[in-house]
């Protein structure tokens, strides 16, 4: 009936294949996988520090409840006005900020006027804030209607720590002037 194969015989037109023969087209893919292999191994072994000594624990985020929120002195260059946000840590550990807050300006009755504070587009990193230190994000509008009408003069500022969906209401009387409002992320160079 039907012939069994040999394993050992190859079929008509094929060469014999050996157990060290590393088939057409993966040999330089299985060798860089194994000399990468040994590398990290290496690497391992020759590490004097072990892996759990060389991760550092991971900083929370600061909640809401963690800071106190209040407004630095107001600058004026250039037809702008730049107000800082200040971000104090109140809490008893060390907690991490990073990215931009989310800024709008409240009348006395708690009412939004004009939009949000768009981001400034400036790159970030993540703040690391110790037990008592502060952090700041500034603000900017122009100086004045330089481009165009300014909203009426709110009484608050809600704002949005990053990474977070609880506000914190800071009395601050803010005017946007020429539709511009904008905030800077949060940074410990007071830069915008």
């Amino acid at each position: 009936m039907f012939s069994k194969p040999n394993p050992t015989t190859p079929p008509p037109g094929r060469r014999p294949t050996g157990r060290s023969r590393v088939p057409r087209g993966r040999g330089p893919v299985t060798a860089l996988a194994v000399a990468l292999l040994g590398v990290t191994a290496a690497g391992t072994a020759w590490s004097a520090t072990p892996a759990a000594a060389r991760t550092t624990a991971a900083i929370r985020t600061c909640a809401v409840s963690d800071l106190y929120l209040s407004m630095g002195a107001k600058e004026g260059a250039a037809g702008s006005l730049y107000w800082p946000v200040r971000f104090t840590n109140t809490s008893t550990s060390a907690c991490a900020l990073r990215g931009y807050p989310g800024v709008s300006v409240l009348d006395g009755a708690h009412h939004r006027i004009g939009p949000a504070a768009k981001h400034s587009g400036r790159g970030y990193g993540t703040v690391t804030l110790s037990p008592g230190r502060t952090a700041t994000a500034v603000l900017r509008t122009t100086n004045g209607p330089v481009g165009g009408p300014c909203e009426p003069t709110g009484t608050y500022l809600r704002i949005y720590p990053p990474a977070s969906r609880t506000a914190t209401l800071v009395p601050a009387p803010w005017k946007t002037c020429s539709g511009v409002f904008q905030t800077g992320p949060v940074n410990t160079d007071g830069t915008f």
